[in-house]
Order: C-alpha cells, then sequence, then structure tokens
C-alpha cells in the first residue's frame, strides 16, 4: 500500500519516496526528511551524521575531533598526504 503522507513533517505529497530498512517502510517527501529520520547521530555533539562518519566499536562519530573528545586518539579524519 502506497502511503501519501511524509512519515516526518506529514506533508501529503503525490510523488513521495519509499525507505526500506531491515523490513520497515518510511515515506518521505524529501531528502531532508529522510535524513531527518534515518541518519545516525554524532555519539558526542550530537549532529546527523550525513557523510561517512568515524565509527569506533558501536559508536558513530562527525568526525575524529568528537571521538578525540571522548578519549579515542587513533581515529583520523584524513590520510597522510601522497606525493605522486
Amino acid at each position: 500500500m502506497v502511503n501519501n503522507q511524509c512519515d516526518v513533517c506529514g506533508n501529503t505529497y503525490e510523488n513521495l519516496f519509499e525507505v526500506r530498512i531491515n523490513n520497515q517502510s518510511f515515506w518521505f517527501d524529501c531528502f531532508e526528511c529522510a535524513a531527518h529520520k534515518l541518519a545516525p547521530v554524532c555519539t558526542r555533539c550530537h549532529v546527523k551524521v550525513l557523510g561517512h562518519g568515524i565509527e569506533v566499536g558501536e559508536q558513530i562519530f562527525c568526525g575524529a575531533h568528537c571521538a578525540h573528545q571522548l578519549g579515542y586518539t587513533k581515529p583520523v579524519d584524513h590520510v597522510e598526504k601522497v606525493v605522486l
């Protein structure tokens, strides 16, 4: 059954899109609402992690800075500069 209302903002819209995760269906009218509902949250600063982020065990961080703030010293946001 097709839903015609966004699961986040409640907007009724003809062209919703569906996202299925773990046998659950979610309906959205825009990517902003999908990100709001589905994106993981940084363990430290609580922003939505829209990029790759950094995982340390079961925790997700927006970047190495937040992981460092909680005492994890190994995560880095970049690799060494490679000279060709």
